[in-house]
C-alpha cells in the first residue's frame, strides 16, 4: 500500500527554503556591492526604472505622461493596473509607502511563484525536479528583479497557478487567475491562449468520446457531463477577460478605439515586428570586435531559449504548458523595443527551466549542489553589478 503525498506546501518547503536562500545570497551582495559604491540598494530595489511608474500609477491614478524632446509621449498607461492596485492596497491598511507596498508584493508574489513553479513540476517530474525548477529560477543571471518591485514574480505566480489549476482540470480557477494575469502584464494573453489551447482540446476529445489519459485529473480531458462542460466554458470565458478589459479601457480613454493600446506602447517606441529589430539589434553588434563578444552571447542566449523550448516539446510536456511558454517567448523576443529587456521578459517562461531540472534531478546530490551553488553565486553577482549600473529598463 502507497503512503499518500503530503499536503502540497509542506512536500515544497525544502523548495522554498532554497529559493528563499538563494534569493537572500542575492540581496546581501547586492547591499555589499552598493554600500561599497555609495548607493542605496533599498532605493535600486523599489524606486527606479519601471517601479517609478507603477508607483505614480498607485499615487496618481493613469494620465501621467512624459514628452521627450524628440517628441516620443511616455504614457503611463502603458502599465497594467494589478501591481499599482496592491500596493495601494497594502500601503491604505499599512505604514508603508507605495514603494516599499511594491517590495513586499513582490516578495510574497515571489514565494506563490517559486511554490507554483514547484507545483508544476512537481506534478509532471516529481518532487526533486521541482525542488531544481525552483532553484533554477531563483538563480536565474537576473533574478534579482524577483525582489524589486517589478511584475515578474506577481505574473510568475499567477502564471505557474493557472498552469497546475489547468493540469488539474480546475478550469474555473484557471480562468481567475489568467484573468488576473492580464491585468499585471500584456503577455498574460499567453496564460489565457494556454487555458484555451486546454479547453478546446478536452472539448474534442469529448465530442469524440477518447477516454485515454491525458494530462489533467480531477475532472479530465475525458470527462463528460454537463458541469465539466460548463466549468470549461466558464474558465475560457473569464481567462481573457483581464487583459482583453484592460485594454479595451485604454482604447476608449485615448479615443484610439480597440487598438489604442498600442497606440501607447508605439510612443515608448515598443511593438511587435516579429523579431526584425532584434535581429537587427544583433546584427549591429558584429560591427566591432568587442561588441561582437556582446552579439555572439545574445545569439548563444536566443539559442538556448529556442534549444529548450525544442527539449520541452520531445519530451512532451502537456500542452498548456507549450503554449503559454512558447507564447511568452515568442511575444518576449519578436517585440521592437527595450532590447535589454528581453532577459527578465523571459523570465516568467519557468518550463524552458523544466529540462534542466530534471537532468539535476538525476544526478546525486554531491554532483548536483554545486552547481546549484555556482549558479546562485554567480547570480548575486551579476544582480548587483547589474543593478549598480545599466539596471533593468
Amino acid at each position: 500500500m502507497t503512503r499518500p503525498s503530503p499536503p502540497l506546501l509542506r512536500r515544497a518547503a525544502p523548495a522554498l527554503l532554497g529559493y528563499a536562500a538563494v534569493r537572500a545570497l542575492g540581496l546581501v551582495v547586492l547591499a555589499v556591492w552598493s554600500a561599497a559604491r555609495g548607493a542605496d540598494a533599498h532605493t535600486l530595489l523599489s524606486a527606479r526604472w519601471d517601479s517609478l511608474w507603477y508607483v505614480r500609477v498607485a499615487e496618481l491614478g493613469y494620465g501621467y505622461e512624459v514628452r521627450l524632446p524628440n517628441g516620443d509621449v511616455h504614457s503611463n498607461l502603458a502599465f497594467f493596473p494589478l501591481l499599482p492596485w496592491l500596493e495601494r492596497a497594502v500601503s491604505a491598511v499599512t505604514p508603508l509607502s507605495y514603494a516599499d507596498a511594491g517590495l513586499l508584493v513582490a516578495a510574497l508574489a515571489s514565494l506563490a511563484a517559486a511554490w507554483g513553479i514547484f507545483a508544476v513540476t512537481d506534478r509532471l517530474y516529481g518532487r526533486r525536479a521541482g525542488t531544481f525548477a525552483v532553484l533554477l529560477w531563483a538563480a536565474l543571471p537576473v533574478g534579482i528583479v524577483q525582489s524589486m518591485a517589478y511584475t515578474e514574480s506577481l505574473f510568475t505566480a499567477l502564471a505557474a497557478w493557472a498552469l497546475y489549476a489547468v493540469l488539474t482540470g480546475r478550469w474555473v480557477a484557471a480562468g481567475v487567475l489568467a484573468s488576473l494575469a492580464g491585468l499585471t502584464r500584456p503577455v498574460g494573453l499567453a496564460v489565457a491562449a494556454a487555458v484555451w489551447a486546454a479547453a478546446l482540446v478536452s472539448y474534442m476529445r469529448d465530442r469524440e468520446g477518447d477516454r485515454r489519459p491525458s494530462f489533467v485529473a480531477n475532472g479530465s480531458m475525458g470527462a463528460s457531463g454537463s458541469a465539466s462542460f460548463t466549468s470549461r466554458a466558464l474558465g475560457m470565458l473569464l481567462a481573457p477577460l483581464g487583459a482583453a478589459g484592460y485594454v479595451l479601457w485604454v482604447g476608449y480613454r485615448t479615443g484610439g478605439g480597440p487598438l489604442g493600446y498600442l497606440d501607447v506602447q508605439a510612443g515608448w517606441r515598443n511593438g511587435f515586428d516579429g523579431g526584425y529589430a532584434f535581429a537587427r539589434f544583433v546584427a549591429d553588434r558584429f560591427t566591432s570586435f568587442p561588441s561582437a563578444l556582446a552579439g555572439a552571447g545574445l545569439v548563444a542566449g536566443v539559442a538556448l531559449v529556442v534549444a529548450l523550448y525544442v527539449a520541452g516539446v520531445r519530451r512532451r510536456q502537456p500542452l498548456p504548458v507549450l503554449v503559454y511558454t512558447g507564447a511568452v517567448v515568442a511575444l518576449a523576443l519578436c517585440a521592437s523595443g527595450y532590447f535589454g529587456s528581453k532577459p527578465r521578459l523571459l523570465m516568467p517562461a519557468f518550463p524552458l527551466l523544466l529540462p534542466l531540472a530534471t537532468a539535476l534531478a538525476r544526478l546525486r546530490t554531491a554532483r548536483s549542489a554545486p552547481v546549484v551553488v555556482a549558479l546562485a553565486a554567480v547570480s548575486a553577482a551579476y544582480g548587483a553589478f547589474w543593478l549598480n549600473g545599466s539596471g533593468p529598463p
